[in-house]
């Protein structure tokens, strides 16, 4: 089988070259608008010089201000550093006057403790010195008792035995009334009388409703010296004394004041019993 004839079409030698027109003749007008452009473009060129010119001289202008600047720096800069250094003054008295404020508190606390303690020490010698003189003077008050128990003013015992009770009761006086006590230095009622006549070997009970019982019931128009006095019921007396004569009896009376002389005008006693 026979291939189709492709039919062949005769090109130009000059096909594959640009065309070779002749460049058509430029018009005035169009010559005259490039060189007005040209000339624009020159004139802007040395404008730009001229610019330029200027600006190089600028420079000068700058470095006459530089000092300016720097002075101004220079002084906020040093006023900076006075500022600071002030504060820190400031903050250095300030922490002196703490520290002076705490060492005088505490000047002053140390102070105050060690006259506390002055104080203390002074108010117990006061009080050692009172309580040498109360007990001198209690002293001097029972030998003084003592030595006139036998005064004219009080009848003379009917026996040795209640002398020595009666000079054992005077020699307690002054001392305190405590509920309970029984000596040396207080007591309370019955306490007492059963103290007294210990001294003569008598055992009595140790409270006011049996004391009151101990002994033989006499009638208080027949009371003497040694009787034991009593206030309230036989068998349930709530007090008990002990008569020393001549309308009084010595008794353990009450807290306020303690061992003492009384009359019986001023506190009748309800009876009596006899165990000497």
């Amino acid at each position: 089988m026979e291939e189709p004839l492709i039919p062949v079409v005769p090109m130009s030698h000059t096909a594959h070259i640009r065309s070779h027109r002749k460049p058509r003749p430029r018009s005035s007008s169009a010559l005259a608008m490039r060189a007005g452009v040209a000339g624009g473009v020159l004139s802007t060129l040395a404008v730009a010089g001229a610019a330029g010119s200027a600006n190089a001289a600028e420079p000068v202008t700058q470095t006459i201000e530089l000092p300016t600047l720097t002075a101004d720096m220079t002084a906020q800069v040093a006023e900076s550093a006075e500022v600071t250094q002030q504060a820190a003054a400031d903050y250095q008295l300030r922490a002196e006057r703490d520290a002076a404020a705490t060492k005088a508190a505490k000047q002053a606390k140390a102070d105050l403790a060690d006259a506390k303690k002055k104080a203390e020490a002074k108010q117990k010698a006061e009080d050692a010195r009172k309580a040498a003189a109360e007990r001198a003077n209690r002293s001097s008050t029972r030998t003084t008792l003592t030595s006139t128990s036998a005064d004219s003013d009080v009848p003379a015992p009917a026996s040795g035995s209640v002398g020595t009770v009666i000079n054992f009761l005077k020699a307690q006086l002054g001392d305190a009334y405590v509920m309970g006590a029984s000596g040396p230095d207080a007591w309370d009622c019955s306490s007492l009388v059963q103290a007294a006549y210990k001294q003569v070997g008598v055992d009595l009970p140790r409270v006011s409703q049996d004391q009151s019982v101990a002994g033989t019931p006499v009638s208080l128009s027949n009371v003497q010296v040694g009787d034991i006095l009593y206030w309230g019921g036989a068998g349930s007396a709530y007090h008990v004394g002990v008569y020393i004569g001549n309308g009084q009896y010595l008794d353990a009376a009450n807290p306020s004041k303690g061992v003492v002389i009384q009359d019986l005008s001023g506190y009748p006693a309800s009876g009596a019993v006899r165990v000497l």
